[in-house]
């Protein structure tokens, strides 16, 4: 069986003052159930062991307070020691295995919808994109994290 990976960029006005934001989505097709995706998805035991975009990244910490108006908390660190920052955020929105909604500490959005079939689970990130690297630098980083959370979660016992 073969899957055909579908990203796209879609730009919205938010106000009639011509400002807009380009959102990025990102996804994956899981083989696993959706209550498994799920739990790999929020336990920071998991996030810890897929939330890097490459081999030479990793998260050493995480911290997760799945509620509407919690937090949540993930040191992203080099491997070599040379760098890390804090990706950070509050929850706007949970729906048990079907959607997590989030704001970053920079103010950007993030909508994660959890699409269950049965031992398959279609994982869609959507995201507001920052205005500091290329658009597709950060589809491709976004990518890569959630090609590793698959791979992760599909091997997890």
């Amino acid at each position: 069986m073969s899957y055909v990976v579908v990203m796209y960029v879609c730009i919205v006005k938010i106000n009639p003052m011509e400002t807009t934001k380009t959102m990025i989505t990102v996804q994956a097709l899981v083989e696993a159930p959706v209550e498994k995706v799920w739990n790999a998805w929020i336990k920071p035991e998991h996030i810890t062991q897929w939330n890097n975009a490459s081999d030479d990244w990793h998260t050493p910490k995480a911290s997760n307070d799945l509620r509407v108006g919690g937090k949540f908390s993930a040191t992203m660190a080099a491997r070599d020691g040379s760098v890390s920052f804090d990706f950070e955020g509050t929850y706007t929105t949970i729906k048990l295995y079907q959607l997590i909604e989030y704001t970053i500490t920079d103010g950007r959005t993030v909508k994660i919808v959890f699409d269950s079939h049965g031992k398959h689970t279609r994982v869609i990130e959507t995201f507001e994109a920052e205005s500091e690297n290329p658009i597709e630098m950060q589809r491709g980083g976004w990518q890569a994290i959630l090609d590793n959370f698959k791979m992760y979660t599909e091997g997890i016992k």
